[in-house]
């Protein structure tokens, strides 16, 4: 049976009650678990919502449906914005930290009542910004920029959500100096628990950009301020918008990390060089949310420049350095578990029916062919004032975000249910298939609004079937097949997330509640064991990694020739068409 035990950890000020984990070893705060789950289960619940609006927004687009009116087509693409980009991710990713910070370092957490505080204030505004949507009067869409102008409530909804966060990310940060004070680990903290570490100092940058923005924006609302400037708006805004994203890029590839050590003993290859990679993100990935900027005239050419051709190409350093890391470290692993032939025997090997493994590396794969190339595309002046205005910016980010990090903590949630919810998960054959289902339409929407970008479809646009009355050009017939593709795979992403929500939601409720007891332990090389354990691999000579040298040359070639194949299309259709 799992254990627990109350007792008053050294210098702690309040009782802490804790169970060890029969599958890990770890001792596992309750007062943490209680919290993961609630903030877990608030997750799924704004990813039903917002996955059923996304697929409204979808069938609308799709021209032989054209499901929705125009009033409502705008209304529910703010909602699918606010509660995928925002509620499903941040609430997930709160459940991260505690995970990251009381459950790996085997500590207590840091003053629970407040963390309830904000997990409290955090469903307020979540609440809140839907009721201000579906009411009619906030249909400003994710971006908000003014002239448009939203209810009061919706303003200050965001407000609440953003103090509910950042009360989460305080007890984050105050999780880890107990666990430090009270030596509840040894050596540096692990890998995850940086890179949620790098997560959580991204979130303070990105909530207080919020509130700069934010704050003004809702006392205009209510007529206190009489006017917003767009372009200073737009500035402010995207300090928050885009580093919100990369808040979402430490946290799925903390992910990554967890569940190649989960299920197969992957290591680090180098302990520093991962730490530098997220460190990278600090430094730089900010800084790039220019390229939201790039098609706005009252910018100087310098700054641009500096932002896009140097600091996002910094960043893009860091999430190359995972993209190697992740899958060298777990061929490495399944090299020592036995799987030496040949290049790939490694890979197809690997344990592709258990869903945290087949989805974390459908993630890894589509996060870097699919968004990481299109974002770089994106950087560039040229190509990003041609596609700024069209449907590609989804695309890009429906593949950095979807595909990327919902599939990444669709994922990790087959870890947590067992681990944290101490459930077996129900419909096993159904959860193998789930994060397939899923990936291929998740990856499929975003190629298939990138090909309708190149083609000129324009971004948020209610009905294409409509003559463009500013060009005066109508798409070309590729651009139908593109919307009709995105609508069919949008069904396929809807299916699996609606399996995702049923096992989920299915196994919390009437799951087998585990027994511990004898259970066989996950591989778990997460805490040093000495002084190089953790850096054990990077520090042997006879670490040979082919089949990983191979998959990151393919991603190379495939990185240049779509940059200048793109380059050159772009170039003969827009500007010689």
């Amino acid at each position: 049976m799992t254990t627990i035990d109350a007792g008053v950890a050294p210098g702690a000020f309040s009782e802490a009650v804790f169970r060890k984990c029969g599958y890990t070893g770890l001792k596992v705060d309750i007062a943490a678990q209680r919290l993961i789950k609630a903030n877990a289960v608030a997750a799924v619940v704004f990813l039903m919502l917002g996955g059923l609006m996304g697929v409204a927004v979808a069938l609308t687009r799709w021209p032989a449906v054209h499901l929705l009116p125009a009033e409502w087509f705008y209304l529910v693409l703010t909602g699918h914005g606010a509660n995928v980009l925002l509620f499903w991710i941040i609430f997930f990713e709160i459940a991260i930290l505690y995970f990251a910070s009381a459950i790996l370092l085997n500590s207590r957490l840091a003053a629970p009542k407040f963390a309830w505080l904000g997990f409290v204030l955090m469903i307020v505004g979540a609440l809140m910004a839907n009721y201000a949507v579906l009411r009619g009067d906030s249909t400003v869409m994710f971006t908000s920029y003014p002239p448009m102008m939203a209810s009061s409530w919706f303003y200050l909804s965001l407000i609440l959500f953003a103090v509910g966060a950042l009360i989460g990310v305080a007890v984050f940060f105050g999780t880890l100096v107990i666990a430090r004070a009270e030596r509840t680990y040894e050596g540096s903290i692990p890998l995850v628990t940086f890179g949620a570490l790098t997560a959580a100092i991204i979130a303070v940058f990105t909530l207080a950009s919020g509130a700069i923005i934010l704050i003004p924006t809702w006392l205009w609302s209510l007529g206190l301020i009489s006017n917003i400037d767009p372009l200073m708006y737009k500035v402010v805004w995207w300090g928050m918008g885009h580093s919100s994203q990369q808040i979402n890029v430490s946290a799925h590839v903390s992910v990554w990390y967890l569940i190649a050590a989960l299920v197969v003993g992957a290591k680090p290859l180098s302990e520093k060089v991962s730490r530098t990679a997220f460190l990278m993100y600090i430094l730089f990935l900010q800084l790039a949310s220019a390229h939201h900027l790039l098609a706005e005239p009252g910018m100087s050419a310098e700054w641009k420049i500096i932002n896009t051709s140097y600091m996002m190409y910094l960043a893009v350093m860091g999430s190359m350095i995972h993209g190697l890391t992740v899958p060298g470290a777990i061929e490495a692993a399944q090299r020592r578990n036995g799987f030496r032939k040949g290049w790939f025997e490694w890979l197809q090997k690997a344990p592709w029916a258990n869903p945290a493994f087949s989805g974390m590396f459908l993630s890894l794969v589509m996060f870097g062919f699919i968004g990481g190339i299109s974002g770089v595309v994106l950087g560039t002046e040229q190509l990003n004032v041609l596609m700024h205005n069209t449907i590609y910016v989804p695309g890009h980010f429906h593949g950095t975000v979807v595909a990327g990090t919902t599939l990444a903590f669709m994922a990790v949630t087959y870890l947590v249910l067992p681990l944290i919810f101490q459930r077996e998960v129900i419909w096993p054959k159904l959860a193998t298939w789930q994060p397939y289902l899923f990936g291929i339409g998740a990856g499929g929407i975003s190629l298939f609004m990138m090909g309708a970008g190149t083609l000129g479809v324009a971004r948020r646009h209610w009905d294409i079937t409509l003559t463009d009355a500013v060009h005066a050009f109508e798409y070309a017939p590729g651009a139908f097949l593109m919307m009709g593709l995105n609508g069919i795979f949008a069904l396929i992403a809807g299916l699996g997330g609606a399996l995702y929500i049923l096992i989920t939601v299915g196994t919390v409720l009437f799951g087998k509640k585990l027994d511990t007891a004898g259970a066989q332990p996950m591989h778990f090389p997460l805490h040093a064991q000495g002084p190089h354990a953790a850096s054990h691999y990077g520090s042997e000579g006879t670490v040979k990694l082919p089949g990983t040298i191979v998959l990151v040359t393919i991603f190379f070639v495939s990185f240049v020739l779509y940059y200048f194949v793109n380059w050159k299309y772009l170039s003969d259709l827009w500007l010689f068409r």
